[in-house]
């Protein structure tokens, strides 16, 4: 399949682009800077007038322009701006897209969407969106003017993805560093708790989606999650495996709702789980 990808020089971007090419797909990463590791690539800028798009049979639009390391409050200072690249760009994206002829759209939103939820039941893709933090608002945005080009000659897919762990090759960048150097340290560590996914099983539920049938996935959001993980916990195995003893921080005092995942599931979507996060940790202890 011929794919084009934003954000492939991001974080998670990392994780799709070789997961694409391991599956085979031609891929064409679409970005401000050339990945090293991408030799089909396009300049592309969520705050510049939009590109004209080669011929694809999908776009998977995981760009996203904020603070560094900042996601949740990723605006800073400048939120008229940060809605104008995310929102706007995005948007504008969709519709360059669609004049391309290119039929299926997915995009990576996120959690952040439903917001603090007044029960205790999981989240689950008809839940009603409460997004209390701009960047929330911004994907929900988005999610809802892209779900509005569905028809015929648009399918488009989003994903409400929760935070992603691991790293898509040994010794890069990864979510748990400065925790964990931290807890080495014996420095203090605040109580957690939240719901992960390994960037690997984001990739291969993404692969799920563009294989299944266009009436299964058009016009459709999936919740992606696999892991509640507290802190306590993550830090007591990591401790486990590197054979150290430290100081562990106090369990969180509540924990964010679970997200129910049963719909891609449903399409033969199966995450790594524990054993997937064991595998990561032993990689990190070397």
């Amino acid at each position: 399949m011929n794919i084009l990808l934003t954000g492939a020089t991001g974080y998670v971007g990392g994780f799709l682009a070789a997961e694409a090419r391991r599956s085979g797909h031609r891929l064409l990463c679409l970005s401000r800077h050339q990945p090293a590791d991408c030799s089909d690539w396009r300049p592309f800028d969520l705050n510049a007038p939009p590109v004209e798009l080669p011929p694809a049979e999908a776009l998977i639009h995981a760009a996203f322009d904020h603070v560094p390391g900042r996601y949740r409050g990723g605006e800073g200072d400048d939120p008229a701006a940060f809605l104008r690249r995310n929102r706007d760009g995005s948007l504008a994206l969709f519709e360059t897209a669609a004049r391309a002829g290119i039929r299926r759209i997915l995009f990576l939103s996120t959690r952040a969407v439903y917001g603090p939820q007044s029960d205790t039941l999981p989240l689950i893709e008809t839940t009603l969106p409460a997004p209390d933090t701009l960047y929330g608002r911004m994907k929900l945005d988005v999610e809802r003017g892209l779900l509005e080009m569905a028809g015929p000659y648009l399918q488009p897919t989003c994903l409400r993805v929760t935070g992603v762990y691991g790293h898509h090759r040994p010794g890069h960048w990864h979510k748990w560093q400065d925790l964990l150097a931290d807890f080495e340290a014996s420095r203090t560590i605040e109580p957690r708790a939240g719901t992960e996914v390994h960037g690997l099983d984001l990739a291969q539920a993404i692969e799920l989606l563009l294989a299944a049938p266009d009436a299964e996935v058009s016009g459709q959001i999936f919740n992606v999650s696999d892991l509640m993980l507290d802190r306590r916990d993550l830090l007591t195995r990591y401790a486990e495996i590197r054979g150290i003893v430290r100081a562990l921080p106090a369990r969180a005092a509540t924990l964010p709702d679970a997200m129910n995942c049963t719909k891609l599931k449903a399409l033969g979507w199966r995450p790594g789980g524990q054993a997937r996060l064991d595998r990561f940790l032993r990689e990190l202890a070397g």
